[in-house]
């Protein structure tokens, strides 16, 4: 049974849980996630009880490749492919409330003259929460991609006074393609100096002067499957409190890394690395939650944060990437992507926690 097949029987007992005959999967990365395609139009209908039932449907500039990738399941080249399916759809047909608009239910209720619509959003997400082995490797390629992009950026003084924080950001960019990523993960966060202490700075035309803290946040994409890594570093010999504060943030990553375990609420988790910046003093300039679940999308569940909900399981992928911003001096985050596991955390990103002087 190949891997698209088990998350599809799986998704069935949730189907049969929910008392529902199928269900139409509209949200593509949900399709990818449940068949393998890749293509910008296709949609799913899910039978509750074979894949004997199954359709998959796409338009004709997909024809060739929907044959490669969905070889296992009957094919309906026709568009839009969700009014397509729903007028296939008997019974009791579960949607994606949670991406279908307004327009798009008085459509597919329209379509659906044989099957009665209910909502039925998240069902596929919460399998995706927690990562089977085929989808840890590629998350591990996609960490791989950028621990070596870091590794060959700084080797060959891509760090240097004078350069903006855009050419550090293109460079770190085409060095992750060099080493196998399909395209970075999400927009590189490059800030020199102050601009390290604004969480999600966009890189601008600011230079880099000795003395600098160097923030980096970036990731890699490898099949369909992103990475997501932070690392502050100091152009220079460092100054006493930026080595005060990054040693602050180091201890607050490190706890909450040992708090990824089964079973552990993810707010405890979230709780553990904000009480050592609290106890510092700097809790009010911690600004963010601890980290996030990380796959076909960047920031998907579950959220480490004060709110989050829910509890750790293992084999779920999630950052762990506490932050100090001082306000017009300079800020540190570290950030790792990890993978939750009985014995311990999985650590994908192995470049070093030490502060690095360039």
């Amino acid at each position: 049974m190949s891997s698209y097949a088990a998350r599809r029987t799986a998704l069935r007992q949730a189907l049969q849980a929910a008392n529902l005959d199928a269900l139409l999967v509209t949200n593509l990365l949900n399709v990818r996630y449940l068949t393998g395609f890749t293509g910008s139009n296709g949609a799913v209908l899910i039978d509750a009880v074979s894949d004997d039932k199954t359709i998959f449907c796409t338009d004709g500039r997909y024809l060739t490749q929907s044959a490669k990738q969905v070889p296992d399941l009957e094919r309906l080249i026709d568009r839009p492919c969700d009014e397509a399916l729903a007028r296939k759809a008997k019974g009791k047909l579960g949607f994606e409330s949670h991406h279908v608009t307004v327009d798009g239910l008085e459509t597919l209720t329209n379509a659906a003259e044989k099957a009665e619509l209910t909502k039925a959003g998240g069902l596929v997400e919460k399998l995706r929460l927690v990562k089977d082995e085929i989808e840890i490797e590629a998350l591990r390629m996609a960490c791989a991609a950028a621990d070596r992009a870091l590794a060959a950026l700084i080797g060959h003084g891509g760090l240097r006074a004078g350069r903006t924080e855009r050419e550090v950001a293109r460079e770190l960019e085409g060095r992750m393609l060099d080493h196998g990523a399909e395209g970075p993960a999400f927009q590189s966060i490059v800030a020199f100096g102050a601009n390290s202490a604004v969480p999600h700075h966009s890189p601008t035309d600011a230079a880099l002067h000795v003395g600098d803290f160097i923030k980096l946040d970036f990731g890699a994409l490898v099949d369909g499957y992103h990475s997501d890594m932070t690392r502050t570093l100091v152009l220079g010999k460092p100054a006493d409190w930026q080595v005060e504060l990054y040693d602050l943030v180091a201890r607050s990553q490190q706890a909450g890394r040992n708090a990824l375990k089964p079973g552990v609420q993810v707010s405890g988790v979230d709780q553990a690395a904000r009480e050592v910046i609290e106890k510092a003093g700097h809790g009010d300039e911690f600004l963010h939650g601890l980290g996030h679940g990380v796959g076909l999308e960047i920031h998907e569940a579950p959220a480490l944060s004060k709110a989050g909900d829910g509890t750790l399981s293992a084999g779920m992928a999630v950052t762990v990437e506490p932050g100090v911003y001082l306000s017009g001096r300079g800020g540190v985050r570290i950030e790792d992507t990890l993978v939750v596991r009985a014995s311990g955390p999985e650590l994908l990103t192995l470049t070093t926690k030490e502060l690095v002087v360039v």
